[in-house]
């Protein structure tokens, strides 16, 4: 990991953690081991920072992110959104699908492994570009 720990907005943070509260009620058990994992990385090992100190390159909410998986040989581009945002045909991921909860926080350039529904799998971070922040 480029930053030895995820990194998360602090604005950013509150949002997520009213998310992850909020969707306690998922019938899915796939949906609930994801948000349970995002739990327990925002517990364990997550850097809460003021906007200013967030790195350019960190993976968080309205990022553009391209990912490859060394597994399976595919790259996917796709923008991190609130899960009202999400939109599949525009490439929006909300944060609380698989690779949504599998990248927050990240930097360009990081291997992410993962448990996916197909398997785990191995992420690399290829590219992070910063939209306007949710928070402003």
């Amino acid at each position: 990991m480029k930053y030895g720990q995820l990194i998360i907005e602090e604005n950013e943070f509150l949002i997520i953690e009213k998310l992850l509260n909020l969707n306690k009620v998922v019938v899915s058990k796939t949906v609930k081991s994801h948000i349970f994992k995002l739990q327990e990385e925002l517990r364990n090992v997550t850097k809460i920072v003021a906007e200013k100190e967030i790195p350019v390159d960190v993976i968080r909410l309205n990022s553009v992110v391209t990912v490859s998986s060394l597994d399976d040989l595919w790259e996917k581009t796709f923008e991190l959104v609130v899960p009202s945002k999400s939109n599949i045909l525009e490439n929006k991921i909300s944060l609380l699908l698989p690779m949504g909860t599998a990248v927050l926080g990240y930097a360009k350039g990081d291997f992410i492994l993962w448990d996916f529904p197909g398997g785990v799998k191995e992420l690399k971070v290829l590219e992070v570009v910063q939209q306007e922040s949710v928070t402003k």
